[in-house]
């Protein structure tokens, strides 16, 4: 099982999927830019129901249950000597169903957050320029397809950038909240916990990162014990900036106020100079997750169907087109809101990518290529495994039972 080279490293292998070297920065703050963007943005609309300390509890659950499902697709792709993407993974440890059921999760959530960030930044572009909104969301589009085209190195260093920058915006405006003139932070106590399941599903949809993961490993194939660390690092950023946003949207807005993107009624509640400082921060949580997500995409579309390579020009850009033109479509059409994206994606994908790693992780143990240099040892233990699989799992039964009437929806 062990296969390692003179320096006792791990040696991996490049396929399809290019390896693109990355420093463990550029790897948390891919996290942080995939993590903070469109589900960002709705929790608040979301939660509005149930209050803040419902979206607060859920964003601590599923950020703590995402990193586990994060690690176990980690320690998978530490065993494999290829270097495969997360249905070529699922492939190998769970079978050509699990392959299928990866794919699609990958395909419905990239979609569904293309489709968030198309609408959400078509409608801060047309509130700041006064053009439309699909006019918009293709100004959006321009620069983010660029930065995608050239490649995971060049998405790790605007995200790690963006992000701070981000980081910064949001510690200045949660400040602003609390002395607002419209600041009421009684609003935070209220909750009302009858739509705590529905809520989880849009908490959990922020989190989805699960398939970035064995891009992330390709690009510190070269470092792998520095992966686990650089996860977890990425993923407290993210759950600290993911309870930061609706916090601020619920002090300064009454819930029957706040929108389906929350930075738009959380900087006019604050001023003028707020509006606008919150919509750039908008459109840069959307860019800096735009960018990892239809990256990620297409190296998956790559890696499934098992074409020659994901960076030759003749594949990369055909599957772009079609990738960012059918989101783009819904988008103009106005045939899927901003808050459906979320939440279609958020209960079946997140559930598909939280339960299946673990069935990956059980058996990449048993028939692994390596021995890896980090494991998440007790993580994988079966009362962890058994917790993830109930809670993911009644998730996708409750927004069954929800569409049909017999249970509450969150909003």
């Amino acid at each position: 099982m062990s296969d390692k080279n003179v320096n006792n490293a791990p040696v991996y292998e490049e396929g399809a999927l290019k390896i693109e070297k990355m420093t463990p920065s550029e790897v948390i703050f891919a996290v942080v830019g995939c993590g903070i963007g469109s589900g960002a943005l709705g929790t608040a609309y979301s939660a509005r129901l149930g209050g803040f300390p419902v979206i607060a509890f859920w964003l601590i659950v599923s950020g703590i249950l995402t990193l586990i499902s994060m690690y176990y697709v980690a320690e998978a792709t530490l065993r494999t000597k290829k270097m495969i993407q997360l249905p070529g993974l699922a492939n190998r440890y769970v079978g050509k169903l699990g392959m299928v059921l990866v794919f699609l999760a990958v395909v419905i959530n990239s979609l569904s957050c293309l489709i968030a960030y198309f609408n959400g930044s078509g409608e801060i572009i047309a509130s700041f320029l006064g053009v439309s909104k699909g006019m918009g969301a293709v100004i959006f589009m321009v620069p983010a397809a660029l930065v995608t085209y050239m490649g995971l190195k060049a998405i790790g260093v605007v995200g790690k950038y963006m992000s701070f920058i981000m980081v910064g915006l949001i510690l200045i405006l949660t400040v602003a909240s609390f002395l607002a003139s419209s600041s009421d932070v009684g609003r935070l106590f209220v909750s009302n916990w009858k739509y705590a399941i529905p809520i989880f599903n849009v908490a959990a949809f922020s989190y989805i990162g699960q398939y970035l993961v064995p891009d992330l490993a390709r690009g510190l194939a070269h470092d792998p014990k520095k992966l686990a660390p650089s996860l977890l690092i990425g993923q407290v950023i993210v759950a600290v900036l993911l309870i930061l946003i609706p916090m601020g949207t619920f002090i300064v807005a009454p819930a029957n106020e706040i929108t389906e993107v929350a930075t738009i009624v959380w900087g006019r509640a604050i001023g003028q100079w707020a509006f606008f400082m919150a919509n750039i921060f908008a459109l840069m949580a959307m860019f800096t997750s735009f960018t990892p997500i239809t990256q990620t995409l297409i190296s998956n579309i790559v890696d499934f169907f098992k074409l020659k390579s994901d960076s030759d020009p003749k594949i990369r850009i055909p599957i772009m087109a079609i990738v960012l033109g059918i989101p783009l479509y819904l988008t103009i059409s106005g045939k899927v809101s901003f808050i459906d994206a979320v939440y279609f994606s958020g209960t079946f994908a997140a559930a598909i990518m939280a339960i299946l790693p673990i069935f990956m992780i059980n058996n990449a143990r048993k028939t692994g290529d390596i021995e890896p240099e980090w494991t998440c040892g007790k993580l994988a233990s079966w009362p962890v495994q058994a917790i993830i699989i109930i809670l993911y799992g009644g998730t996708i039964i409750y927004a069954i039972l929800g569409g049909m009437g017999y249970l509450p929806a969150g909003w």
